[in-house]
């Protein structure tokens, strides 16, 4: 069976095909995922993304037959749409500050980290604090929605007109969702939104087959299933719970490095340091923890050179020099601090980009100790492409560290919503912490030079 897998990340949106035969990608469509700066606020340019999306569905049908639809997307975001589907305020983007316009009333009305396992997060981070927002600014538009729905499901609606909600995305530090109960948050009730809640389906249900208009359009068949979605993090983490045997972590990175542990030690998390209580797509809660990875990388390499050498890292290793956090404040297990170099004088940019992987890779190490992790650790997405990014992981965690082989672990992951059988086998190069004592003591350098 081929799926054809709609990924919209914050920075790219992709259209994938996987072969569920061999797990494996076998095309590929990406477009830059890019807000529309005007009014009402910062917003989602879903016209966009919509022609990309057709566009890329009849392409890549044009090269194999698509045999089903699944969709996953990034996460704090959702849509109010009308009776007709058709949205009744523009798609928010998170990293507006709008809803801290608010942040005080929000504050009064949302649930404690203790039933929703959501931390109080700065600008949209919180899809509550979105809804909050809009309600209070746009009365006369939000009394014209008749669903709110999260950002794989909008996609579903358009494929299918089928309405539906789904646990990832709603447990995805929304304030919406208490995994305890498996059910509506008390702000739900409180906030009188309950009755604007699409249904929960399973992430696996086939909602229905594509619009007639939509198989014209693309050449699919108009009998082409769409899958209800998921959320990207839970897509990547997917295929592990299918196969891997408990205590493991995953790391989804892109522009958030996400961190996750299944049957990790049990800690007390800490919402000050952005732990949360991230829901499965079989609905059952897991302990995350996250900072703006693929952000940071961004900021810290634009205009220069990513290559390096042995030598670049044995300088690096051998003087020390540390980058310490944050260098994008407001999230992360470090959300107010400034970013600082250590020993970096007559930097090369072989020696400078060594440096900023060992820093996301210790970063990624203070989530998961955060949050518990125990036994090894696997890497989904870009950073699963940079070896020291991982090995630097297997030293500062002294566990083994996999490096998924697919360039996009959410792609397989949301496939596998349409997987009805075989065993699911996770396929990575394995890596063991370092013999050299170098790089552990390095570790050890970073963390005492955070703390003092």
């Amino acid at each position: 069976m081929i799926v054809a897998v709609i990924d919209i990340g914050k920075t790219n949106a992709k259209v994938a095909l996987v072969d569920l035969a061999t797990l494996s990608e076998i095309a590929l469509r990406r477009f830059a995922n890019a807000p529309v700066r005007l009014a009402p606020y910062p917003h989602h340019d879903v016209e966009a993304l919509w022609t990309f999306i057709l566009d890329s569905l009849a392409d890549l049908n044009r090269e194999r037959r698509v045999d089903a639809i699944s969709i996953t997307t990034h996460g704090a975001t959702g849509a109010l749409v009308g009776r007709s589907g058709e949205l009744v305020l523009p798609v928010l983007d998170y990293e507006f500050d709008g809803p801290d316009q608010l942040g005080a009333d929000y504050d009064a009305v949302r649930p404690p980290f203790g039933e929703t396992g959501t931390p109080r997060l700065p600008i949209g981070l919180n899809l509550g604090a979105q809804f909050f927002w809009q309600q209070k600014c746009f009365p006369a538009e939000f009394t014209k929605a008749a669903s709110m729905l999260m950002y794989p499901q909008y996609w579903a609606l358009r494929l299918t007109g089928v309405a539906a909600n789904e646990v990832s995305s709603l447990g995805c530090h929304t304030d919406l969702w208490n995994p305890w109960t498996s059910d509506y948050s008390s702000l739900v009730d409180r906030m009188g939104w309950r009755r604007l809640m699409a249904p929960v389906r399973p992430a696996k249900d086939r909602l229905g087959p594509i619009l007639p208009e939509l198989a014209r359009r693309t050449g699919l068949d108009p009998q082409t299933p769409v899958f209800c979605g998921l959320h990207d993090s839970n897509a990547s983490l997917l295929p592990h719970l299918l196969s891997d045997t408990p205590p493991f972590c995953v790391v989804s990175t892109g522009t958030w490095v996400v961190s996750m542990a299944v049957g990790g030690r049990r800690v007390e998390l800490d919402p000050a340091r952005d732990t949360l209580v991230n829901v499965n797509a079989l609905g059952d809660p897991v302990p995350s923890a996250r900072f703006m990875g693929g952000r940071e990388f961004s900021l810290l390499t634009e205009g220069q050179r990513q290559e390096w050498s042995e030598a670049d890292v044995a300088a690096v290793l051998a003087r020390q020099v540390l980058l310490l956090p944050s260098a994008q404040q407001g999230s992360g297990p470090f959300p107010h601090r400034d970013a600082q170099w250590v020993n970096a004088g007559d930097l090369t940019s072989g020696q400078r980009f060594a440096a900023l992987s060992f820093y996301l890779a210790l970063m990624t190490a203070t989530c998961l100790e955060l949050i518990g992790g125990d036994g090894p650790t696997t890497v989904e997405g870009p950073f699963a492409r940079n070896p020291l990014f991982i090995r630097m992981l297997a030293a500062a965690t002294e566990r083994p560290v996999v490096a998924s082989e697919t360039s996009t672990g959410t792609s397989i992951g949301a496939a596998l919503l349409a997987f009805d059988g075989a065993a699911v086998v996770s396929r990575g190069e394995h890596s063991r912490p370092p013999a050299d004592p170098v790089w552990g003591d390095y570790a050890r350098a970073w963390r005492l030079a955070v703390q003092t």
